[in-house]
């Protein structure tokens, strides 16, 4: 049985404009993980990831804190199933 999933994740706060999407695009290059990283339009942070779901575990802990100079108010993930749908992780404009 895989050890893979799949996680969506948001964050609101003060996430947009302190480098947020480099930040969780070191911390996925860092552990092995593949998917994207967005802005929203209402000032949230948004990723879907794939890949070992207890690398996903630690990748939300680390958004749960983000980079310096963020505040995170609010966070929810939605876990499915592991599609392997991504080849790196990217950051989306």
């Amino acid at each position: 049985m895989s050890n893979n999933a799949c996680a969506k994740i948001l964050l609101t706060g003060r996430v947009q404009m302190v480098g947020f999407r480099w930040f969780a695009r070191r911390w996925a290059d860092d552990l092995d993980l593949s998917g994207w990283v967005r802005n929203n339009r209402d000032g949230s942070v948004e990723a879907e990831v794939e890949g070992n779901k207890g690398r996903i575990e630690q990748f939300f802990e680390e958004m749960k804190k983000g980079p310096k100079h963020a505040i995170v108010e609010d966070t929810n993930v939605g876990w499915s199933p592991f599609e392997n749908r991504f080849r790196s992780f990217e950051i989306r404009y």
